[in-house]
């Protein structure tokens, strides 16, 4: 396809504005996308206030979003499992496909992934993409684009639940009710955990976790979690712990309302990297420390749970914004987040 597009790109810490690109030219293994919405993620907010994450530094012009969804516009002379009209959830990372980690399936874990909106790769805050079409899974009919731009966060919720090895007949509690936590709750309940509390500060999120079918939740301003957590596990505590907020704060608590023999994974990152954590009650309980990085062959599952039904993905969005309101989206999302539990960017 012949043509140029609108391209949202961060100018700065704080400031974005648009350029003109050309429309990219599909390879033969892959398809031209029509992006139709795309998630606004905490990655994308970190990199818009501090410029970097770690050792990966924004070099403006540079864009951001990695969440996409969207309607199949072209395909590649060697893409036969879709067509033009399909419409697809977007699996943002490309991995090598040889290295000892993408052989064995592990390939969240490859080194060398040119993974969207993270530098130097840029991200989809634009109108067209060509993308890999292995990485394009194609949505149900009862499944919209804009539940296919979240099926990236929602894959977290169910590497992070997977990991944990969610059954039923558990006790869960998970830390944190921002948009990692409501769908690591949302995957727990769908994986057929049968008691999941959420923990968090902002009432907001707490209310929110609710509707989307948390057992319970504990105000961790207003009640001490731990004790709340042993009240409802008649003091026996919880089988598997998910930490979402990334603080030294929740992930000590973790370990103190886990009951002997638990599991807790962890998912948030912490400001600073380094915590300091009660390991002798880790031995001491013999508790399973698991952490997870992004997710691996998650994408049919993910999906499949938004079409039967037993995911609510449409309930975590709070704000839409047009692609023309990108600037707007961004302040509103960093200044509101206690508010903001999920903002999408309808292209």
């Amino acid at each position: 396809m012949e043509g140029k597009m609108k391209v949202a790109v961060m100018l700065g810490i704080g400031r974005m504005g648009f350029e003109e690109r050309d429309i990219p030219k599909v390879k033969d293994d892959e398809v031209l996308v029509k992006l139709e919405y795309v998630g606004i993620c905490g990655s994308d907010l970190h990199y818009y206030e501090s410029g970097a994450i770690g050792n990966f530094i924004v070099k403006p012009p540079f864009v951001l979003g990695h969440e996409p969804g969207g309607t199949v516009v072209e395909v590649g002379k060697n893409v036969t499992h879709l067509k033009v009209g399909d419409r697809v959830a977007l699996e943002p990372g490309k991995t090598c496909g040889h290295c000892e980690f993408c052989k064995t399936g592990r390939y969240n874990l490859c080194p060398d992934v040119e993974f969207f909106a993270t530098p130097p790769v840029d991200g989809v805050f634009q109108e067209y993409v060509a993308h890999e079409a292995g990485l394009c899974f194609k949505l149900p009919e009862n499944v919209s684009t804009m539940e296919g731009a979240l099926i990236e966060p929602l894959a977290v919720g169910f590497h992070a639940a997977m990991q944990g090895g969610a059954r039923a007949g558990q006790t869960a509690v998970v830390m944190g009710a921002g948009c990692i936590g409501l769908v690591s709750m949302m995957a727990l309940k769908a994986m057929g955990v049968s008691r999941v509390y959420v923990v968090d500060i902002m009432e907001k999120r707490l209310e929110k976790a609710l509707e989307l079918g948390a057992d319970g939740v504990i105000n961790g301003s207003k009640a001490d979690a731990v004790e709340e957590v042993m009240k409802l596990t008649e003091g026996k505590g919880c089988d598997l712990a998910i930490e979402t907020a990334g603080t030294q704060i929740t992930t000590v608590q973790t370990i103190h309302m886990t009951k002997k023999g638990a599991t807790i994974v962890l998912v948030g990152y912490s400001k600073s990297g380094e915590m300091t954590l009660p390991m002798s009650m880790v031995l001491d309980k013999e508790l399973t420390l698991k952490s997870i990085f992004r997710y691996r062959h998650i994408y049919p599952m993910a999906i499949d749970a938004v079409a039967s039904g037993r995911v609510n993905l449409k309930g975590i969005v709070t704000n839409t914004f047009s692609l023309d309101e990108i600037q707007e989206a961004m302040d509103y999302s960093v200044n509101n987040k206690a508010d903001v539990v999920k903002a999408v960017i309808r292209i």
